[in-house]
Order: structure tokens, then C-alpha cells, then sequence
């Protein structure tokens, strides 16, 4: 199973069924603590019967619960279907401390974090409260010791809110998630209405002057044909020129640039799963070969970490250097995967090689990386290092 299968987002659903497990994990493992309920039915101070009622109320209750959390924080449920669970869960924690005794007083720390991970911040904030000062009228009603129920007031009221955290960041994250899906919408638009707007002004001019002399040619061909001969030379000639020029703009756009590619870098990784350790910028006086061949190289470097690294940890590194050659750019791609990336034909790297021999740069790769990007002797990593000359054309990088 790859990394990108094992991570599982924040406030998204999960998409296979190992990442169902890790989720039911990480909520089920807080279920350590229903311990001393299980201990009460275990030492048999009870009847068969009560016994018997005991495990089938805390079986019922830990599966609603586990259905109730799992469910909400993956897609929110509907309202009523929250609070009818809710009252479920309240009903059954009241009975069951009622009827068994001191141990069962926990489940109300339980119900107390389902209040906190389903109910908005305005309802939780004070159904919290009211859920631990139910678990202490219930402790002193029934004669229980005082020290037990202090002892599950804070973890009641700390889980609680502390699910209320939990919810807001999930909140935040999925409106973060929609406003950078909105962001990228939006400056696809715009690029869309700059391109529209380049080509009518590259080829608004030409084609008009195109149809004037198409037309002018053809009033003169039946009287002028050495004149109408000059103006379809023009034409070819006009007709080339905007050739070019739309070729030059599209090229322009298509162009891959240094900023653009970490800023990718950075959304690829994290969306695997992969810790990313990025450059937040690069210089923006880079000469232009240059910065197009790192920014490919950039592009499929991160590509083959993604796909067959396996990698926990990547690290891209941007620096100037100077040699007795000349000043030079070097990109470093460092990964802690099984190092195999990049190693047979058909991974990008005769491409990479390719494209740097058209500016005289130079490419260096080796097995075994440290999680900072160092060469370590565990066989472990791959690390891939470009150079470029650059002349003096390199300005800062940060």
C-alpha cells in the first residue's frame, strides 16, 4: 500500500478501507479507558442477568458512539439524526451508572466528547457543562465516592472541549481546502481572459489587415494582377509575422517557471502524504534557458518521488554557487524512500540529462539519503542534484 493510500486528510472522508481502520483506530483507541466498566462485569459482583444486560447496554453504547463520531467528523450527519444519537447515548449512560454502580460513571466522559465533536461551538459550550454536572448529581444521588467522580469531572470537561477544537480545525480545513480550489479556479480564469486578451491584440490587427488586402487583391485581379501579386505577398507576409507571434505567445505561456514549480512541488508532496521540506521562493531575475530547464527537471524529479519513492520525508533544495567556472544555480531533490527512484529507464532522467546539456549543465544522483538530505550509509533515499551556469545573470534566492 503507498503513502497516499495510508494518508488520510483532515475533514475528508475516507476512500479505502485502510484508511476506514486507521480512522476507527485513532477514535477507538480512547476506548482504553472504558477499563473499569469492563473490570465491574469481569469481577461478577453482578447477577447473570445483570451481567448479561451490563455487556449488552456497553456493547450497544461504544458502537453507537463509534458510529456517531466515525460517521460526523467523516460527512456531516443530519441534525436530528445527531441529537436523537446523542439522546440515545444519555439515556443509556444515565441507566447504566444508575443500575451498576461507580464504573459506569465513565461513559458520561464519553458521551461528554460526542457532545464536543458533533454539536456546533454555541450548543457544546454549555451542553458540556451540563453533561459532567449530570455525572456528579448521579455520583452523590447514588452514594459514590467523591473522589472517583472528581477524578472524571476534568477528563469529561477536557475531552469535550477539546473535541470542540478538534471540530473547529476540521471546520477551518475544509473552508481552507474550498478557498485554495476557489484561488486556483480563479487564476485559471485569469489566465484564460490574458491569453484571450494577448491573441486579440497579437491578432486583431493582422487579420483585419489580412481581410482589407484579401479584398483589395481581389478588386484588382481582373485589371492589376502585378499589383494584386504585391498585396498577396503582403498578405504572406503579415500572415507569418502573427505566426510567429502567436507561437512566441504560447510558448510564453507554456513556459514552466522556478516559483511555479515549487509552488507544485509543495501541493504535490503534501497531497501524497510525503513531508516537504520547499524553498518558499526563487530568484525572479533567472535567466531564461535556465530557470525553464530546472523548472522541468523540478517537475519530474517530484513526479518520480510521488509515484515510486515511497519516500516519508523530501527535501528541495535552491542555491547559488560559485566556481572556478563561473557562477551556477543548483537544485537539490532529496528523499528518504527506498532509493530506487530514478534509477531505471523510462523514470524522466535521459530527459532531464537531455534538457541540461542544451544550457551545459550538469546532473549527479546517488543512493542513500538522511531525512536532512546528507548522504547516509543505509542504502536508503535518493537524492537528485542539478547544476546550470548562470553566468551573472543570478540574482537572490531566499
Amino acid at each position: 500500500m503507498n503513502d497516499e493510500e495510508e494518508y488520510v486528510g483532515t475533514g475528508l472522508p475516507p476512500t479505502g478501507r485502510r484508511q476506514v481502520w486507521i480512522k476507527l483506530l485513532w477514535i477507538g483507541i480512547w476506548l482504553a479507558f472504558l477499563g473499569a466498566p469492563v473490570t465491574d462485569l469481569a469481577d461478577g459482583g453482578h447477577t447473570p442477568w445483570g451481567t448479561a444486560l451490563g455487556v449488552l447496554g456497553l456493547v450497544v453504547f461504544v458502537g453507537a458512539y463509534l458510529v456517531l463520531v466515525f460517521r460526523h467528523t467523516a460527512k456531516a450527519l443530519d441534525r436530528r439524526v445527531v441529537q436523537s444519537a446523542l439522546a440515545f447515548l444519555g439515556a443509556l449512560a444515565v441507566t447504566l451508572s444508575l443500575t451498576l454502580g461507580t464504573a459506569w460513571l465513565v461513559l458520561f466522559v464519553y458521551m461528554a466528547v460526542s457532545v464536543g465533536a458533533t454539536l456546533p461551538l454555541r450548543t457544546a459550550r454549555w451542553l458540556i457543562p451540563v453533561v459532567t454536572a449530570v455525572l456528579v448529581l448521579i455520583g452523590f444521588v447514588d452514594g459514590h465516592s467523591r473522589e472517583i467522580i472528581t477524578a472524571l469531572v476534568f477528563p469529561a470537561l477536557l475531552g469535550g472541549f477539546a473535541m470542540t477544537g478538534v471540530r473547529q480545525m476540521i471546520r477551518t480545513t475544509i473552508q481552507l481546502r474550498e478557498a485554495r480550489a476557489t484561488v486556483a479556479q480563479l487564476a485559471a480564469n485569469e489566465e484564460r481572459l490574458r491569453l484571450a486578451r494577448d491573441l486579440h491584440d497579437l491578432l486583431g490587427h493582422s487579420l483585419s489587415l489580412i481581410t482589407l488586402k484579401s479584398e483589395l487583391a481581389g478588386r484588382m485581379l481582373p485589371d492589376h494582377p502585378e499589383q494584386a501579386a504585391a498585396q498577396v505577398a503582403d498578405i504572406e507576409q503579415v500572415s507569418r509575422q502573427a505566426l510567429v507571434d502567436v507561437r512566441s505567445a504560447v510558448t510564453g505561456y507554456r513556459r514552466p517557471t522556478l516559483p511555479g514549480e515549487l509552488a507544485g512541488a509543495r501541493t504535490a508532496l503534501a497531497a501524497a502524504g510525503i513531508t516537504a521540506d520547499v524553498p518558499a521562493e526563487a530568484a525572479d531575475d533567472l535567466p531564461e534557458k535556465p530557470e525553464e530547464v530546472l523548472a522541468w527537471a523540478l517537475r519530474e524529479a517530484v513526479t518520480n518521488v510521488v509515484r515510486h519513492s515511497s519516500a516519508r520525508h523530501c527535501t528541495v533544495a535552491l542555491a547559488p554557487r560559485q566556481t572556478l567556472d563561473g557562477r551556477i544555480l543548483e537544485l537539490t531533490v532529496a528523499d528518504d524512500g527506498v532509493g530506487a527512484a530514478g534509477t531505471e529507464p523510462g523514470n524522466g532522467l535521459t530527459g532531464i540529462a537531455e534538457r541540461l546539456a542544451t544550457v551545459d549543465g550538469t546532473l549527479t544522483t546517488r543512493s542513500g539519503t538522511s531525512r536532512s538530505g546528507s548522504a547516509s550509509g543505509s542504502g536508503k533515499g535518493f537524492t537528485l542534484t542539478l547544476s546550470v551556469p548562470l553566468g551573472s545573470g543570478l540574482g537572490s534566492t531566499e
